[in-house]
């Protein structure tokens, strides 16, 4: 199929103006500069399967379309969404009549790769094994988690960034002075503060920053200027990058709980503000807190459970914005605490322990006995009640089962309050050992 057939009449802006050689191609320099992998698999006409991984508006699409035609290749693209198995077969048999009549080679394009399930990605492996094409596929989403390995194991892995400023400055001249494809026959103009915000908005997505650009261009008169009052009607219901669900999410959790965990409240706020920006439910993030108090803050300072627990109730009872300035608060108090993974770490070993080890039973000491026969059987026979030893504490007690060494999974961290209680651990472990010296002498 033709990648430069005549244009629909009304073709958006952003589908004008993609680019026709790999030097009107914006950004990824490190993938298409001089001696780069993917620039010189192109010039030695090597081209290999790959996986183009990257945030929505940078370049997948086209850098696909362009290889074909650089290499002079039968393009079919599917997308993951509409297609199946059938369509997967439709495309093997184009490749074969081109391979068979033309002696082309053929690219099938999988466009939100990751929507296949494991059948429909395995239904193309034979055929990109034995040559008949040439695979590419898209992805928003981390190959690592969303495709198979044996496709994994075929293709070669592309990460495509987010256009920067450059890229995009460069893009929105192009389209405001090209009067084939782009705006140029209308002769507008952008004031500085329009341009600013255009580029802000459009958050390294070039069909974002296009498609903007085209509306905002509907506003004006040919001849006329495109103001930054039109810019910011346009932008009031705009979102950054912000996939839920997606990569984009969990990248940005991620370092907002790294950002706490590292003390840094400036950073954690930012990553919050970031989130609550792109349309995250506050709740989600209030949630998460709460889990950042017992992971890292854990004994080192136990308020901070509670202050997240009343900024998560605060934001199911007031809504937006005013519970949102109370898990505001609650980040920031978290990032500002003594931070201890103590109770993270016992709470894992445990859990570890009794996966892996045989299910032991209770000792008979430690067991209640409410009726006679379980006091017959021995039940709470020899247990010793805390409250009536010296100091509240059994010295020398063993709370295990029987058969299962003590473990000490617990190691209070030497900061907050956790440093008095490693004092009071120690103390008691040291009246344990005078317990043990006792009943050997």
């Amino acid at each position: 199929m033709d990648l430069f057939a005549q244009a629909p009449r009304h073709q958006p802006l952003a589908a004008r103006m993609r680019p026709r050689t790999l030097d009107e191609y914006a950004g990824q320099a490190h993938l298409l500069g001089p001696g780069r992998p993917l620039r010189q698999a192109l010039e030695q006409g090597a081209l290999h399967s790959m996986i183009f991984w990257g945030p929505p508006g940078v370049g997948k699409t086209t850098l696909a379309r362009l290889l074909a035609t650089l290499a002079d290749a039968h393009f079919v693209t599917i997308s993951a969404v509409l297609a199946g198995v059938k369509e997967i077969r439709q495309a093997v048999e184009q490749a074969r009549q081109q391979a068979a009549q033309n002696g082309r080679q053929t690219i099938l394009f999988v466009d939100e790769v990751h929507r296949f399930n494991k059948a429909q990605q395995d239904a193309f492996l034979p055929f990109v094994e034995d040559g008949t094409l040439l695979f590419i596929g898209a992805t928003t989403e981390n190959p690592s988690f969303e495709l198979n390995n044996a496709l994994l194991s075929r293709a070669r892995v592309y990460v495509l960034k987010a256009l920067e400023q450059p890229a995009l400055e460069a893009l929105l001249d192009r389209a405001l002075a090209d009067t084939e494809r782009g705006l140029g026959q209308h002769t507008l103009s952008l004031d500085a503060d329009a341009r600013r915000m255009l580029l802000d908005a459009a958050d390294g997505d070039a069909r974002r920053l296009l498609n903007l650009l085209e509306i905002a261009a509907d506003l004006v008169d040919d001849g006329g200027t495109i103001e930054q009052a039109q810019v910011a009607d346009l932008l009031n219901d705009s979102r950054r990058r912000f996939d839920k669900g997606g990569e984009a999410f969990y990248d940005q959790i991620s370092a907002l709980h790294k950002s706490v965990r590292g003390s840094n409240p400036d950073a954690a706020l930012y990553w919050f503000a970031r989130m609550l920006d792109g349309g995250c439910d506050p709740l989600y993030i209030a949630r998460r807190v709460v889990r950042m108090a017992s992971e890292d803050i854990g004994n080192a300072d136990p308020r901070a459970l509670t202050l997240c627990l009343n900024a998560w109730d605060v934001q199911e009872r007031l809504g937006s914005p005013e519970g949102e300035l109370a898990v505001a608060q609650a980040i920031v108090y978290l990032a500002c605490a003594p931070k201890s993974n103590a109770v993270y770490k016992a709470f894992n070993a445990a859990m570890r322990d009794v996966a892996e080890q045989p299910s032991h039973e209770p000792p008979l000491h430690l067991r209640n006995s409410p009726t006679k026969l379980m006091k017959e059987l021995g039940y709470s026979v020899g247990y010793r009640y805390a409250h009536d030893e010296p100091e509240a504490y059994a010295a020398g007690e063993d709370y295990f089962p029987e058969d299962l060494e003590p473990r000490q999974y617990y190691q209070p961290v030497p900061r907050g309050l956790e440093l008095k209680i490693a004092q009071k651990l120690e103390h008691l472990r040291g009246l344990d050992q005078q317990s043990a010296r006792k009943r050997r002498s």
